[in-house]
């Protein structure tokens, strides 16, 4: 009877694990694009256990065992944020995710790039959100990258061009994944609505799209997180963390983040091998940042990490090779 009891317990845990294991992320509303009713979505039975406290759910959506999220674009070899950067790291390094920051233009148009003011990457002065899409389309966002960069510059970059995340996604559509964060979103009111809108306006939010990993959405600020998981609680998100963050954070932390969050980025100088063990615990990814040194990106996968922002996609690629050789 003992044994029994057993077979009957070992049983039931397998068949409890296979459910879990087979539970996938619902989609939205496909047939309806309009925001307002995304944000009455209801997230199915099923779809809750997506954010409970179950480190087996801490795995990539690519189903790959290391994200390699070419930070906006191969930001290492071609302007950051234009069709050069993002064409390299997928189309000639097949890196896992394009990596977009979002600002927002005086006439409110989505557009890649990283700053508040466009005096870093381009020969323009001022805010972003102080031009209209046709005045910011005037800048040169490639001659500084040359200057900067003579072992990589290239004439072709004079006068690229800062685009929208309604170009990217019509240029690249389901053939690539998108890592997108809302950057400054207490700048531009409404920018959660308008980045779920133009995704569903691209069908990236349907079922197929969620499940494969097509979109992550990121952001520094808890709030705009909750604020997309309110409007549509099945698009994962990704809580980046400031340097020194992580370290001032508990396991109880951990678990609250992984209410409306899968992942966490962390800046990679912060993560040890416990605190790594920790955030899995919680079941959450592991996406550090920005990581553009090879030791670092052995280290890093030595400690557990789920993958790694990098300006350089291609040597990331590479020590995810080397590390599987090793570990055969």
């Amino acid at each position: 009877m003992q044994n029994l009891k057993k077979v009957l317990s070992t049983s039931i845990a397998t068949l409890s694990l296979t459910l879990i294991g087979t539970t996938s992320i619902t989609s939205a509303n496909e047939s309806n694009s309009n925001v307002s009713t995304q944000q009455h979505a209801t997230t199915p039975s099923n779809q809750k256990d997506n954010n409970s406290h179950n480190p087996n759910r801490a795995q990539n959506l690519t189903g790959e065992k290391y994200t390699t999220v070419a930070h906006r674009g191969a930001s290492g070899y071609a302007p950051e944020h234009t069709f050069y950067s993002y064409d390299k790291s997928h189309n000639a390094m097949g890196a896992s995710y394009i990596e977009i920051d979002l600002q927002m233009t005086k006439d409110g148009h989505l557009v890649a790039m990283h700053d508040e003011t466009v005096d870093r990457t381009t020969n323009g002065t001022g805010r972003v959100d102080s031009y209209t899409l046709k005045e910011l389309k005037q800048l040169d966002a490639g001659s500084k990258f040359n200057a900067a960069n003579p072992q990589y510059a290239n004439s072709n970059y004079v006068g690229a061009e800062i685009p929208t995340l309604d170009e990217i996604l019509e240029r690249y559509g389901t053939n690539a994944n998108y890592y997108i964060e809302t950057k400054s979103p207490d700048v531009y009111p409404g920018m959660e609505e308008a980045v779920l809108k133009t995704l569903n306006n691209h069908n990236m939010l349907n079922e197929q799209s969620l499940n494969q990993g097509h979109v992550l959405l990121q952001s520094f600020s808890p709030e705009s997180l909750n604020k997309l998981h309110q409007l549509n609680s099945n698009v994962p998100l990704i809580r980046l963390l400031d340097k020194g963050e992580l370290r001032s954070l508990t396991q109880q932390d951990f678990d609250q983040i992984r209410q409306y969050a899968i992942g966490v980025g962390p800046e990679y100088t912060d993560l040890t091998k416990q605190n790594v063990k920790n955030l899995k615990r919680a079941g959450l990814l592991v996406h550090p940042f920005t990581v553009n040194n090879e030791a670092d990106m052995h280290r890093l996968n030595q400690y557990g990490v789920d993958g790694v922002f990098t300006n350089y996609p291609d040597l990331y690629k590479q020590v995810i090779l080397d590390d599987e050789q090793k570990n055969k």
